[in-house]
């Protein structure tokens, strides 16, 4: 699912085709093949290792600057060493702790106020009740102004106890809370708390004592969280650990807390230590920045070599500061030349890759998102077979050939399968595309090989012919096959590359000759292996697909078959319509074939609400509004397309069943929908499809051969000139309603498309004879048959005589 709508993603990028994005592209892939061919550029120059004897004298041509690695170590070691560790001090710690202390005795003492309070307002009510009764006796009942029960404060302190300490954020006993509630939360006793937490945070408390006394030689940097002020503080000991600290509260609470109770002491100084928690924490990762900014402004220390200065003399040993001035000066060298060499490479490349687009692949008859999809499905190709001839280029490295005289230097470049490009190129977008992609494939890899002639020539011809043998692909073996073929081409090619160089060797010749055909079997193999994850991808459709997808057994015709077999029968016909079209008009016709098996499986969720499936008579419209029923009739297209996406048709698939109603009214149901409510009242777009228009050719011929089809059968007696009228007029319709406006068919294309629909209905409702019955001897012909047999009727009559058939087949086919 992830996998799908990110290719969505990318794809719909591309589904504008503005000039703009094309250009860019085109730049990224100039710069990624330019990378490719010179990932580093080789200096000429020898390269000497340690030990080694010079060969010849080497100065300085000019002045060089050559970094002095350990100055630079140990420079930024230094300054790493100087930061100081971090620690963050939290400033707000101490006012959080005095409000919480505050609100927690404050909100207690307030339920003991609330409560005498409580208890005098009772007492009040009493003694008003008792002055109203004049000294009578009080009447049995409670008076009706009777004061309210009054809970015992025991139990409302003992309910707040939980709440008193979520307040504080600390635990109290019951015995320690008890004796607070009977002295009434006294103000000296909070006093006292906030004294002592005050002064023992306000000290500093630290998390982790041991590791700060680490530091106790250089010091710390502490940070202030809220104010961000720094200090620095060098005297480490003074801080208190977590253990010190509550050790600390009754160090400072014995002189101020010895004129009270023990019990009292007891729970001031059980409170202090709990309150107290660490403000004072180790901030790692502040640190470990400052490290890596105080390491990273080091600039690198140089020391300057002066030009004409001798850098290595002839016979002398190479030594380690020897091979540092000669790495400088390659390292000068070569970046100077590959920054010319690669900015040439680039702009050629970019050149070359906008006149291919400008020639090749933006032909203005395709839609846009399928020209989207070209464009980044070749450039895709190229980048890829590119990466591939840089793998084999590393493996020519490897084993590179013993004999000098030979056209490549290693057999592994004859055995790169970059015909495979040209003949993926074939099999989806033409052959138109695949030449000039296999010149341009020959180029760029006449750059990254030696030998550019005899590479360009390689490359060229395997990838051209590869192409050319692979572009009527039906069936599975033709890959083999063309596979086949490419390899003994490239076999041939190399006997010619051998002749040409003048390398008659015979051993390195037949270890190319094998590596050649196994080149090319492979580009075959590698061409049956992609085009599945291309049509997958892209949403392409080669030949082979669209055979297996004619099959008339796969799982949604006969689907359609059994639950709408009218529609079924419908759809077949429409399929040999428009092949027959698509061949007159240099259409593909199996694509077109296809898309009219398939252009109405949307009708497989409700068949009896179309004509061509309803039995006996019975329309399910009639009890339907027209508004309904033309949204039944509508909503086939998007089940249509939903089913395509789910049986994995494929793009074109899917955006035929899409378009071959274009955005057409459903006139019947219009019609209807007017003499019920009235024209005012009906909206035309109400009993419009969707859309969009037929995109191709195919979809074009698709929407005509639908439309005439289902025309044609209401012809009582269809002669062919009442045929050849209908599909004039039909035709007509579709061209003036502008439904065939954004499709590449031209009114040439649709003068053949007429022609070849009245040739092909001709012939299914061509007339024929009427059978002769068996007749008893001397009753001659039938009265109604002309002298050559043929019926002056259209249609065969049932017998009237019942004993002319079998009296147990009698009502066969009737129920």
């Amino acid at each position: 699912m992830f996998f799908h709508s990110l290719k969505e993603r990318i794809l719909g990028k591309f589904s504008s085709y503005s000039n703009s994005l094309v250009f860019w592209v085109l730049c990224t892939v100039a710069v990624l093949v330019t990378l490719l061919i010179y990932p580093s550029l080789v200096v000429t120059s020898r390269t000497y290792n340690v030990g080694d004897i010079a060969a010849k004298n080497i100065k300085a041509p000019r002045d060089l600057y050559i970094e002095n690695t350990e100055a630079t170590e140990e420079n930024q070691r230094r300054a790493v060493e100087a930061v100081l560790t971090v620690y963050d001090r939290d400033e707000a710690m101490i006012s959080a702790t005095i409000q919480r202390i505050h609100d927690a005795f404050d909100m207690s003492r307030k339920i003991i106020s609330d409560h005498a309070k409580a208890l005098e307002e009772a007492a009040r009510v009493i003694n008003q009740t008792g002055e109203a009764a004049g000294g009578e006796q009080a009447a049995p009942s409670a008076p009706l102004n009777a004061p309210p029960a009054i809970r015992p404060l025991t139990d409302l302190l003992r309910e707040n106890k939980a709440q008193f300490e979520k307040t504080l954020g600390a635990e109290i006993s019951d015995e320690d809370y008890k004796f607070l509630g009977k002295e009434s939360f006294p103000q000296e006793v909070e006093n006292y708390i906030i004294q002592i937490t005050r002064q023992i945070i306000s000290n500093g408390v630290v998390a982790n004592k041991e590791i700060l006394l680490e530091e106790a030689n250089r010091g710390i940097m502490l940070r202030g969280l809220q104010s961000q002020s720094e200090e620095y503080v060098q005297s480490l000991k003074r801080f208190y650990s977590y253990a010190q600290a509550r050790t600390m509260v009754r160090v400072v609470g014995d002189p101020i807390l010895k004129d009270l109770n023990h019990t009292a002491i007891a729970i001031i100084v059980d409170l202090s230590q709990k309150l107290i928690r660490p403000n004072i924490s180790l901030n790692m990762q502040e640190t470990l920045n400052r490290k890596q900014n105080a390491r990273d402004m080091i600039t690198m220390v140089h020391y300057k070599i002066k030009a004409g200065e001798m850098l290595l003399r002839e016979g002398e040993r190479v030594t380690a500061e020897h091979v540092l001035k000669l790495n400088a000066l390659q390292d000068d060298e070569g970046r100077k030349r590959t920054v010319i060499r690669s900015i040439g490479m680039g702009f050629i490349v970019l050149f070359f890759l906008i006149a291919f687009h400008l020639v090749y692949l933006r032909p203005t008859s395709r839609a846009q998102e399928q020209k989207g999809r070209e464009f980044l499905f070749v450039c895709l190709v190229l980048l890829s077979f590119f990466v591939v001839a840089r793998l084999f280029l590393t493996i020519s490295m490897v084993f590179p050939h013993e004999a000098a005289a030979t056209p490549f230097t290693s057999p592994a470049i004859f055995a790169a399968p970059l015909a495979a490009g040209s003949m993926i190129l074939c099999l989806f977008l033409g052959l138109e595309v695949a030449l000039p992609f296999a010149i341009a494939m020959g180029f760029f890899a006449s750059a990254l090989f030696e030998n550019p002639f005899q590479t360009w020539t390689f490359f060229f011809l395997n990838s051209t012919m590869g192409a050319y043998w692979i572009k009527e692909c039906r069936e599975r073996n033709v890959f083999i096959k063309a596979g086949a073929k490419v390899g003994l081409l490239n076999v041939g090619l190399v006997a010619a590359l051998y002749l040409y160089t003048g390398a008659p060797t015979v051993n390195p010749l037949f270890k190319d000759m094998v590596m050649a055909f196994v080149g090319g079997m492979g580009a075959g193999v590698l061409t049956a292996g992609i085009v599945p994850l291309v049509e997958v991808s892209f949403g392409f459709a080669t030949d082979i697909k669209l055979l297996e997808l004619a099959n008339l057994d796969k799982p949604v015709l006969r689907r359609l078959m059994l639950e709408a077999p009218g529609t079924y029968h419908h759809s077949v016909i429409v399929g040999s319509l428009v092949e027959a079209a698509a061949t007159t008009i240099g259409a593909n016709p199996l694509l077109a074939r296809v898309c009219g098996y398939y252009h109405d499986i949307g009708k497989i969720n409700k068949p009896l609400y179309f004509i061509e499936n309803q039995m006996g008579g019975k329309n399910r419209h009639d009890k339907l509004a027209p508004s309904m029923s033309s949204l039944i009739l509508i909503a086939h297209v998007r089940d249509g397309v939903e089913m395509a996406n789910r049986y994995k048709l494929g793009k074109a698939i899917a955006d035929t069943i899409q378009q071959h109603h274009g955005t057409s009214r459903i006139s019947y149901f219009f019609e209807k929908a007017k003499q019920l409510r009235g024209e005012e009242n009906v909206s035309e777009a109400d009993f419009r499809y969707p859309g969009p228009k037929p995109q191709t050719k195919e979809a074009g011929l698709v929407m005509l051969a639908d439309i005439v089809e289902a025309a044609s059968r209401t012809l009582e007696n269809p002669t062919p000139a009442r045929i050849q009228g209908l599909v004039q007029r039909l035709v007509n319709n579709v061209f003036s309603d502008g439904q065939l406006d954004e499709c590449e068919l031209t009114l040439k294309d649709l003068h053949q498309i007429a022609k070849s629909f009245n040739q092909i209905l001709a012939g299914i409702y061509h007339h024929r004879i009427e059978y002769i019955e068996a007749t008893p001897k001397g009753e001659g012909k039938k009265a109604n048959a002309g002298s050559n047999g043929q019926s002056t009727k259209n249609g065969d009559k049932p017998a009237k005589d019942g004993n002319s058939s079998s009296g147990s087949l009698k009502r066969l086919g009737l129920s």
